[in-house]
C-alpha cells in the first residue's frame, strides 16, 4: 500500500500541533491510486498557484503582504518569520553562552592557574632525554613523583546533563591557554570497554590519524616528537559519579607511573560531595592522587542570571507571559530541574511565537539594536500595520486613529514601558538577594496582570519632586494583594526597611545603575543618596563628642530615628516605582508581536499527548495529507486511505466494545466501493472497450481483504486504541481511548 502520487507531492502543512510536538509514532498514508499516473482525467481541475514570499520578491507585489496573507491563511510570512525566528534565538543562544561563560570566568582562571602550577611541579622532578622519553615502558622513581594531580569540580547540580556544556567551555578554554586537553565521558569508563576503550577515545582526540591500537606509548611518544612537550596534556572527566569504578582506577594507577614522561592533570567533575572519589576509589589509587578542590556556581546562580539577561533584560526583544512563566517554573522544579530542559523549553516557546504570530517579524527589525534599517524604511510598517489594528490589545486600549504613526508609536510605547519594568524588578531583585529570593519567582510575580489592576486602583500618585512619598505604616498600597505579605515584591519592600544605613547606602548606589533610563526615578536617588551621606558625618561626628559621655544619649535617639525615615523613604520610592512603573507586557497594547501566551500549546509540546496526537491523525488525516482526493471528498472515507484510518474512522459508529463481523463487513464494503464506482464512470467514458478493462481495478479477493483486517487490527492494538478479543467474548474488541 504505497502512498499516491498526489500524496507524495503534497507536503504536510506546518500545524503548531504537529511541528511542535515532534511525536511522530504513527503515519497515515494513502493507498496507491488504482489509475494511470499518465492518464488525466477530463473534467477541468483548478491547481492552487504557489505565490513565492522570498525577499527578494516582497517589492515586485502589486497587493499589501497583509491581504496575501490573509488569502493564504497566513502562511505566507513563513519564510520571513522563521529568518526572523534564527535571529531572535540565535541572540538569545549567545547571551545565555555569555552568560554561563562569565559565571565560571573565575573559577576557569583558578583551574588554569593551579594547572600551570601543577605541570612547574612535575617538570622540577627533572627533564628526561629524548632516548628515556621514548622508551616504552615507564621511569622508575620514587613515590613522590608518582602522584596524579587532580582537580575535583563541584558542580552541585541534579543531572549531569548541565555539566556537559560547563566542561566543553573549561576545556576550551584551556585550550586558548596552550593547555593540551581532552574530554572524555564516563561512558568512556564502562566495565565493557574497559581501559583499553579510555586509551583508544584519548588518542583519538590528540592523534590526528585514527588507531585502533591502545598503547600508552603511543601518547608519550606523541607528546615528544611532536614538540608538544612545553605545555600540560589535561583529561577532563565530566562526572566521576558515573564512571566504573575498576576502570577509573587502572586508569589512575597506569598514568601515576608514566606522569614524568606524559605530565597528565586530571579534572574530575563530582555532583555531590568532594568525598565521592573515597566510595568509588580503593585506598592505594588514592594515594597516588594529588586533589584540590573547586566549586563553580550553584545552578540558582545560573539561573537567575540566564532570566535577567534573557526574559528580564530581554536580550531579543522577545517575552513571555505570566502563565507560561508559571508553567516553565514549575516545570523546571518539577521534571528534572536542570538548565538545559528550561533553555529546551523557552527555545519552543520562542518558536511557537514565531509559527503562531505574523507580526512576530518585527522582533528581527524593532527589537534588536543591530537591524534597525528595515523599520527605518518603513518596509514592515506599511506591509503589516493594517494587521496589528485587529489585535485585541490595541481595540482594548483605544489606541485612536489607525495609521502608520500610530502603529509606531505603540511599539515605541511598548519598549519603554518594558525597560521601566525591566528597571523596577532588577531593583527589586538586588534589595531581595539577602533574602534569597529567586528571580524566576519574582519574574512570575512581576508579571501578574491581575496584581498590576489590583495596585493602579490605589490611591498613592506618583513621586513627587520634592520629598517623595511621605513614610507610614498605614501605607494605602499595603491593602492590596501585591503587598501582601506572602507576596516576594513585599518582602523585598520590607528589606528595604530593616537594613542598615551603610547597606542601604550600597542598595541604592545599585539602583542608581539600573535607573539611569528613567529621569524621575534617578534624580530622586541621588536626593536620597546626599541625605545618607549628611547622616553618616553627623553621626560619626556625634559618636566622638558622645564617647566619653553616657552610654544612650538623646541625639544619639535621634540620629537613629532619622535613619529610619531615610529607610521609610527608599521603602516608599520602590513601592510608588512598583505601582507606577511595573506595567507587565500582557497590559500593554500590541504586546501580542513580542509575548508569548499560548501555554497549552507549550504544554502539549514539553510533555506531550501521543495517544491523542495518534487518534488525530488517524479521524483527521485528509488535513495533514491535503490531496487531490481528500480535498474532492471532504470528511468521507475513501478506499484509497490507509486501511488502520479507515478502520479508526468506522470504530467511531460503535460504543465500547465493537463487533467483529459487523467491523469487517463495513470495512470490506468501504474497501470494495472502489470498484461499483469505477463500472459507473466507466459507462459514460468515450474510451474504447479494451482500454476500459485495462484501467478498472481488480478487485481485492476475500483472504486479501482479511488480511488487511487483520494488520490494521493489530496496528490498533500496538497504538493502544483497542483491546483484543478476550476467551470470554472472542467475537467483539474493546475500544480503550475515548473523548477527542
Amino acid at each position: 500500500m504505497a502512498p499516491s502520487a498526489a500524496a507524495a507531492d503534497s507536503s504536510p502543512p506546518s500545524s503548531p500541533e504537529t511541528t511542535e510536538n515532534h511525536l511522530q509514532p504513527f503515519f497515515v498514508l494513502h493507498e496507491a491510486s488504482s489509475r494511470k499516473p499518465g492518464r488525466t482525467s477530463t473534467g477541468t481541475v483548478k491547481t492552487r498557484k504557489k505565490i513565492d514570499f522570498s525577499p527578494s520578491k516582497l517589492k515586485n507585489v502589486e497587493k499589501p503582504d497583509v491581504e496575501i496573507a490573509k488569502e493564504g491563511g497566513d502562511e505566507g510570512y513563513g519564510n520571513l518569520r522563521m529568518d526572523a525566528f534564527e535571529v531572535v534565538w540565535s541572540k538569545i543562544e549567545s547571551t545565555i553562552k555569555d552568560v554561563l561563560r562569565d559565571i565560571n570566568a573565575n573559577v576557569f582562571n583558578e583551574i588554569h592557574q593551579w594547572v600551570r602550577d601543577s605541570f612547574s611541579t612535575i617538570r622540577s622532578f627533572g627533564m628526561l632525554t629524548f632516548r628515556e622519553a621514548t622508551q616504552a615502558f615507564p621511569i622508575v622513581t620514587d613515590a613522590s613523583s608518582k602522584q596524579l594531580f587532580t582537580g575535583l569540580v563541584l558542580t552541585k547540580n541534579m543531572e549531569f546533563v548541565d555539566d556537559l556544556l560547563t566542561f566543553e567551555e573549561l576545556g576550551r578554554h584551556l585550550k586558548s591557554q596552550g593547555c593540551h586537553v581532552a574530554n572524555l565521558s564516563s561512558l568512556d569508563f564502562t566495565a565493557k570497554s574497559g581501559i583499553g576503550g579510555c586509551l583508544r577515545s584519548l588518542l583519538r582526540q590528540f592523534l590526528v590519524a585514527p588507531l585502533d591500537a591502545a598503547d600508552i606509548s603511543i601518547l608519550a611518544s606523541w607528546y615528544r616528537e611532536q614538540g608538544n612537550y612545553n605545555n600540560p596534556i589535561v583529561v577532563i572527566v565530566d562526572d566521576i559519579e558515573r564512571c566504573c569504578g575498576s576502570v577509573l582506577s587502572d586508569f589512575i594507577l597506569m598514568f601515576s607511573e608514566w606522569v614524568l614522561k606524559i605530565p597528565v592533570i586530571l579534572i574530575m567533575g563530582v555532583t555531590t560531595t568532594l568525598d565521592a572519589p573515597r566510595n568509588i576509589l580503593p585506598s592505594n589509587v588514592l594515594q597516588r592522587l594529588c586533589p584540590c578542590m573547586f566549586t563553580l556556581g550553584t545552578p540558582s546562580e545560573r539561573m537567575d542570571a540566564i532570566i535577567e539577561a534573557v526574559l528580564v533584560r530581554q536580550c531579543s526583544g522577545f517575552s513571555i507571559s505570566h502563565k507560561v512563566a508559571v508553567f516553565m517554573r514549575n516545570y523546571f522544579v518539577r521534571q528534572d530541574g536542570t538548565i538545559t530542559s528550561f533553555i529546551r523549553a523557552l527555545k519552543i516557546a520562542c518558536s511557537q511565537h514565531f509559527s503562531m504570530e505574523p507580526l512576530s517579524i518585527i522582533l528581527k527589525g524593532f527589537f534588536l539594536e543591530e537591524d534597525r534599517q528595515g523599520l527605518q524604511d518603513g518596509l514592515l510598517l506599511q506591509a503589516m500595520f493594517k494587521h496589528a489594528f485587529d489585535l485585541p490589545s490595541y481595540g482594548r486600549n483605544k489606541m485612536g486613529e489607525e495609521n502608520v504613526g500610530s502603529f509606531a508609536h505603540c511599539l515605541s510605547e511598548l519598549k519603554r514601558s518594558q525597560t521601566e519594568w525591566r528597571t523596577v524588578v532588577l531593583c527589586l531583585y538586588e534589595a531581595g538577594k539577602g533574602d534569597r529570593i529567586q528571580l524566576l519567582d519574582l519574574l512570575c510575580e512581576a508579571l501578574n496582570p491581575a496584581l498590576y489592576s489590583s495596585r493602579t486602583s490605589g490611591t498613592c500618585t506618583k513621586v513627587d519632586k520634592g520629598h517623595g512619598v511621605s513614610p507610614s505604616n498605614n501605607f494605602p498600597v499595603q491593602q492590596h494583594p501585591i503587598m501582601r505579605k506572602d507576596r516576594l515584591i513585599c518582602q523585598a519592600v520590607q528589606k528595604v526597611r530593616d537594613l542598615p544605613i551603610a547597606q542601604l547606602y550600597k542598595l541604592l548606589k545599585r539602583w542608581e545603575e539600573l535607573t539611569v533610563d528613567i529621569n524621575e526615578i534617578h534624580a530622586k536617588l541621588k536626593e536620597l543618596l546626599s541625605v545618607i551621606k549628611l547622616e553618616n558625618g553627623r553621626s560619626s561626628r556625634q559618636d566622638m563628642a558622645d564617647s566619653s559621655k553616657r552610654p544612650v544619649s538623646r541625639s544619639q535617639l535621634n540620629i537613629e530615628k532619622e535613619s529610619r525615615a531615610v529607610n521609610e523613604k527608599a521603602a516608599s520610592l520602590i513601592e510608588c516605582m512598583v505601582r507606577d512603573y511595573m506595567q507587565p507586557v500582557e497590559c500593554l497594547p500590541l504586546h501580542e508581536i513580542v509575548c508569548f501566551k499560548n501555554v497549552e500549546t507549550l504544554q502539549l509540546a514539553l510533555i506531550g499527548d501521543p495517544r491523542r496526537r495518534i487518534q488525530i491523525d488517524l479521524l483527521e488525516s485528509y488535513k495533514i495529507l491535503r490531496c487531490s482526493c481528500c480535498s474532492r471528498s471532504g470528511h468521507s472515507l475513501l478506499p484509497s486511505l490507509h486501511d488502520t484510518s479507515i478502520l479508526y474512522n468506522l470504530a467511531q459508529e460503535h460504543g465500547d466494545h465493537i463487533n467483529l463481523h459487523d467491523w469487517y463487513q463495513s470495512f470490506k464494503s468501504k474497501v470494495c466501493s472502489s470498484r461499483s464506482k469505477g463500472k459507473h464512470k466507466s459507462k459514460q467514458s468515450p474510451l474504447p472497450k479494451k482500454r476500459k478493462d485495462m484501467n478498472e481495478p481488480d478487485k481485492p479477493c476475500e483472504a486479501s481483504i482479511q488480511a488487511r483486517f487483520c494488520k490494521a487490527v493489530t496496528e490498533l492494538q500496538i497504538t493502544g486504541l483497542i483491546r483484543m478479543p478476550t476467551k470470554r467474548r472472542p467475537d467483539f474488541v474493546q475500544r480503550v481511548a475515548f473523548g477527542l
